[in-house]
C-alpha cells in the first residue's frame, strides 16, 4: 500500500457520494447486568439499564461510509410503525439522504433486538418478513435508484434476503453503472447469489460460496477457493471477487484469477455483528476512490477487524483505519 493511495484515499473521500441499496433494519439493545439465574428456567436474567436504537442492516453500511467523510444515498423500505419512524428520525439526524427510502404500510420494519448482559451477546430476537415487495413497488423503487445513480460515484447491494432486491433490479443498475462507469459492490445472500452478473466485485463469504456451489472448501485452502470463483464466474460472470474468511482473513481474486490473500491482523475479538457491513462499505470507498482491488481488500480487511473488538454492531473510526493503514505500509 503506497503513501499516494493512503493519500488518495483521504482525499478523496469528502467528494465521494456512494449509493446503498439494501434491507433497511433497526437494531435495538438492551443493556444490563447478570446477576443471577431465572427460578422459572435455567437462563440468566439481564436487569436492563439501558435501551439502544441504531440504524441497521444496509443502514449500517450507511453508516460506515458517512464515518469516513463521504456522502451517502439510500434505497430501502421501511414498515409504517413505531420501528420505522424512529429508524427514519435516526437517518434524518445523521444527515442521509433518504427520498429513496419507501414506507409501506402493512409492511413491518425489520427489527434485531440484541440482549446484552455484562458486555457479552446474549441473545438476539428478529422481527421481520422475507416476502418479495409487490411488483409495482418493486418498480417505483427501481425507478429511484436509477434516478440516483447519476449523482452517485458507486453502489452498494447489502442483501438480507428480505425482499427488497430481486434479480430485474439488479440487472437494471448493473447496467446503467457500466453505462455510467461507477463501480459496483455485492453483500450477498442466498436467494439472488447468481443475480448479480456484471458486478465490479463480489464479497460472500466462504459458507455462502461453498451453500452456493455445493463445495465444502476449508479456510486454508486458497487454490480451492480460486477453483470456486472460477466455477462461479462461469455460471454468474462478474469483474474481482473477496471471499471473507473471518479469523483467516480475506482472499482478494481478480479479473485474471490473480489471488492474493490477506491474513487478519491479530484482534481482541469482542463481536462479529456488523462486520461484513463494515467490510463492503470500505471496500466501495476505496474503488469509488481509485484504488486497485489489493489495495481496497487491505483497507476493508484492517476496518472489519477494528469493528470486532467492539460489543454490537458499531463503525469504524476513520481516523483509526487511516492510522493502521499508514502502520500497514510502513512495515
Amino acid at each position: 500500500m503506497t503513501p499516494t493511495l493512503v493519500q488518495l484515499f483521504q482525499d478523496a473521500i469528502p467528494d465521494l457520494k456512494i449509493l446503498v441499496v439494501g434491507d433497511l433494519m433497526l437494531d435495538r439493545y438492551l443493556w444490563g447486568n447478570v446477576g443471577r439465574i431465572s427460578p422459572e428456567a435455567p437462563v440468566p436474567v439481564v436487569e436492563v439499564s439501558r435501551v439502544e436504537s441504531r440504524p441497521g442492516g444496509a443502514a449500517n453500511v450507511a453508516l460506515n461510509l458517512a464515518a469516513m467523510g463521504c456522502k451517502v444515498a439510500l434505497c430501502g423500505v421501511v414498515g409504517d410503525d413505531e420501528h420505522g419512524k424512529t429508524l427514519l428520525d435516526l437517518l434524518k439526524r445523521d444527515g442521509f439522504d433518504i427520498q429513496g427510502v419507501k414506507i409501506i404500510p402493512g409492511r413491518p420494519t425489520t427489527v434485531k433486538t440484541r440482549v446484552i448482559g455484562n458486555n457479552q451477546q446474549m441473545l438476539r430476537v428478529d422481527q421481520e418478513v422475507r416476502e418479495s415487495l409487490e411488483s409495482t413497488l418493486a418498480d417505483e423503487l427501481k425507478r429511484e435508484v436509477l434516478d440516483l445513480m447519476d449523482l452517485c460515484d458507486a453502489v452498494i447491494f447489502e442483501d438480507y434476503d428480505k425482499g427488497l432486491i430481486n434479480p430485474g433490479l439488479i440487472a437494471a443498475v448493473v447496467e446503467a453503472a457500466q453505462n455510467l462507469g461507477i463501480p459496483t459492490v455485492v453483500d450477498p445472500k442466498y436467494k439472488n447469489f447468481m443475480a448479480y452478473q456484471g458486478v465490479t466485485l463480489f464479497k460472500p463469504n466462504l459458507k455462502e460460496l461453498n451453500e452456493a456451489l455445493g463445495l465444502r472448501v476449508s479456510k486454508t485452502d486458497h487454490e480451492g477457493m480460486v477453483e470456486a470463483v472460477k466455477s462461479l464466474r462461469k455460471r454468474m460472470p462478474h469483474n474481482n471477487t473477496l471471499i471473507t474468511l473471518s479469523e483467516q482473513g480475506v482472499l482478494a481474486v481478480d479479473e485474471d484469477l490473480n489471488y492474493t490473500h490477506i491474513p487478519a491482523h491479530f484482534r481482541k475479538i469482542t463481536d462479529v455483528s456488523g462486520a461484513g457491513d463494515t467490510v463492503v462499505a470500505i471496500l466501495a470507498l476505496c474503488l469509488a476512490s481509485g484504488m486497485d482491488l489489493v489495495d481496497a481488500a487491505s483497507a476493508a480487511n484492517l476496518a472489519g477487524g477494528l469493528v470486532c473488538e467492539e460489543v454490537g454492531v458499531v463503525t469504524v473510526q476513520a481516523e483509526r483505519l487511516f492510522q493502521e493503514m499508514l502502520k500497514l505500509q510502513s512495515a
